[in-house]
């Protein structure tokens, strides 16, 4: 067997371009999956946020029925 050139070429190819090309094929396909997992991420964690409006309307809720027990307590005060 004798030592080309060619046959140099083809060794340089195979032990050395071949697996680093496949490297970065292969961390573009995880760095893909990485990008696709973070914006769903992005997108669930939105659903638990809550607005302004239905903090607003939580909050009128609760301070109406605190002024109803307010009303029951000062009720249940002047009988005595």
């Amino acid at each position: 067997m004798e030592l080309t050139p060619y046959l140099f070429w083809n060794i340089f190819i195979t032990l050395v371009l071949a697996p680093v090309l496949y490297g970065i094929r292969r961390n573009e396909a995880e760095a893909k999956r990485i990008d696709i997992l973070l914006n769903k991420t992005r997108e669930e964690i939105a659903k638990d946020y809550v607005t302004k409006q239905e903090v607003k309307d939580g909050m009128n809720v609760l301070m109406d029925r605190l002024e109803k027990l307010h009303e029951k307590v000062d009720k249940l005060f002047e009988v005595k």
